[in-house]
């Protein structure tokens, strides 16, 4: 199904939930919620497939733990990357199997490495010679994956300044882990989330060609490449080509390579609807020339905190609550739209253009919202941060999966 079938099947559960709304107020509040098409799911799995067919996805359950999402990726063959206990737990209660698991926090609490290794969960990561004290201690027959430093700086975030070993400590790592009598068994990388630069992939995977030939030379079985994740829609096909290309040359065919996406499953996935709860018209002579001002009920402390962590500029779309002709200005209106707290930074967007007049009781369409929205909302001020989801699916052929909101 293209995406224009996928956009009207939205609109038209958008329109639902705001008729259901609608029709129940004032005894209901008209809070923001998501819409999530599952069969958007299912066609980026089957564009990694096609990309990347030889790479094993684990998806980053950090960037969105919707148990109806987790539920449909390992529906469809996908492992997990998880952080926290609470993380496997939740995969784990799916039915998914402990062997489809990694823990890929490379700096561990010692009760989530002994929650792991009585849950089932074999491999974890490690960047550090007191990780490998520590798990020698709490979960000693793991298989390790020592995290190499990568960086992209180019990325939405960049985590070579928190994790990964760098070039010159690998050795000592390695021969920490034999001491210890651990086993080490491949390399992992993450360049950062929102990779730009497919160099920075190119340059990591050959440096983990060069350590996984030091680890076989201390006698480990190298036999995994984990080389993260960062997968952004706009140059997918891009990475995925270096990655099969360097890949190709010098890593052995029995070698397991898997990535750690997230927001590539994730975000187009999912579109936030935003009520429009007060304006500020810019009436004075003085201000005529700056945008009138929104206030919705979602904001940067909810689901826009990627526009701190992130620098996100978002685009929202007006879907009009009523009103006729006479009452809406008709034609192109610039707002700031802001959230609902008390905080002055509570901004979503600063200029935006919408293609009418908005009305106190509007909605707004945000789409693209399905990747650390509701994993870094806030309940500040006392607002809420969990939504309703409503879910459709434009894929029904594709998904023998049947999901109500």
């Amino acid at each position: 199904m293209d995406n224009t079938t996928s956009d009207q099947l939205v609109d038209l559960a958008i329109d639902f939930q705001i008729q259901r709304i609608t029709s129940a107020a004032p005894n209901v509040e008209d809070n923001p919620f998501f819409i999530a098409d599952l069969g958007q799911v299912f066609r980026q799995h089957r564009r990694w497939k096609l990309n990347l067919p030889n790479v094993q996805p684990f998806y980053a359950v950090k960037c969105n733990s919707d148990p109806v999402l987790l539920r449909v990726l390992a529906e469809l063959g996908t492992a997990f990357d998880c952080a926290s206990i609470e993380e496997i737990r939740s995969v784990l209660e799916l039915g998914v199997h402990p062997s489809r698991i990694v823990l890929a926090n490379p700096c561990k609490a010692a009760p989530v490495l002994v929650y792991a290794r009585k849950a089932g969960v074999e491999t974890t990561v490690f960047d550090n010679l007191d990780e490998l004290d520590t798990i020698h201690n709490y979960m000693p027959n793991a298989q390790l994956l020592l995290r190499i430093y990568a960086q992209d700086a180019s990325a939405l975030i960049n985590f070579g300044d928190k994790f990964g070993a760098p070039a010159d400590m690998s050795w000592v790592l390695l021969k920490r882990a034999k001491e210890l009598g651990l086993d080490v068994v491949g390399v992992s990388f993450h360049v950062g989330t929102g990779a730009n630069d497919v160099g920075s992939f190119r340059k990591a995977i050959k440096d983990a060609k060069l350590v996984s030939e030091q680890a076989q030379t201390l006698g480990f079985d190298m036999r995994i490449l984990d080389v993260g994740g960062g997968f952004q829609d706009h140059n997918f096909e891009e990475i995925a080509a270096t990655i099969r290309e360097e890949t190709a040359d010098g890593i052995p065919s029995t070698t397991k390579i898997i990535a750690e996406p997230g927001r590539f499953y994730a975000r187009s996935a999912y579109t936030l609807i935003c009520r429009v709860i007060s304006r500020r018209r810019q009436v004075m002579q003085t201000a005529k020339h700056q945008p009138d001002m929104l206030y919705q009920n979602d904001g940067l402390y909810g689901h826009f905190m990627n526009c701190l962590m992130e620098g996100e500029i978002f685009h929202p779309f007006l879907v009009p609550d009523g009103g006729s002709p006479e009452e809406r200005g008709i034609g192109p209106h610039r707002y700031t739209i802001w959230g609902p707290t008390c905080d002055g930074a509570d901004y979503v967007v600063r200029d935006a253009t919408l293609h009418s007049e908005a009305l106190v009781g509007d909605w707004l369409k945000y789409k693209d919202m399905g990747a650390y929205t509701s994993a870094t909302a806030t309940r500040f001020n006392g607002f809420s941060s969990d939504l309703q989801t409503l879910y459709v699916n434009s894929e029904p052929l594709g998904l023998g999966l049947k999901f109500n909101g």
